[in-house]
């Protein structure tokens, strides 16, 4: 690959990777006082993929350590928003379950970004949203496809 287009991929990561800090900058601000975009993303993971999951499964899929998932999960659980149970596979681990009030946390958060959307959408139209979140999940699935090589 020539430097040119390697500089092209090499900015496509960067440019993600800043819209990625400053979303997660802007989210933490919207979401109540002692939480943090990890503990939403693993509420928000549970939902998109499923729940039931053990806490490894759930440290493999955000590629951290067992350790720091089971932090993000006592965080959660203390507040209600999971509960552990035993799992039934093997009655030895646990397995993570989204509660009520973990739903509705999620869905609150969501809403609670709408003025920053209803900003966004003043200069990016939904059409033009419309054809890059594709775009972008193509390339998010072709990297999740590559991440344990």
């Amino acid at each position: 690959m020539d430097s040119r287009t390697l500089s092209l991929y090499f900015s496509l990561f960067n440019e993600v990777g800043i819209i990625a800090q400053l979303s997660r900058a802007l989210f933490e601000a919207r979401l109540p006082k002692g939480f943090l975009v990890s503990h939403f993303s693993v509420l928000n993971h549970l939902i998109r993929v499923r729940d039931g999951q053990t806490p490894l499964q759930i440290a493999n899929a955000f590629q951290v350590p067992k350790t720091t998932m089971t932090h993000t999960l006592s965080v959660l659980e203390k507040h209600g928003l999971i509960e552990m149970r035993p799992n039934p596979q093997d009655g030895r681990s646990k397995c993570v379950w989204l509660t009520q009030a973990g739903r509705t946390f999620r869905e609150d958060a969501i809403a609670g970004m709408g003025p920053d959307m209803v900003d966004l959408a003043t200069q990016f139209s939904p059409e033009y949203v419309g054809e890059v979140v594709p775009k972008l999940s193509e390339i998010r699935k072709f990297l999740d496809a590559r991440r344990d090589d």
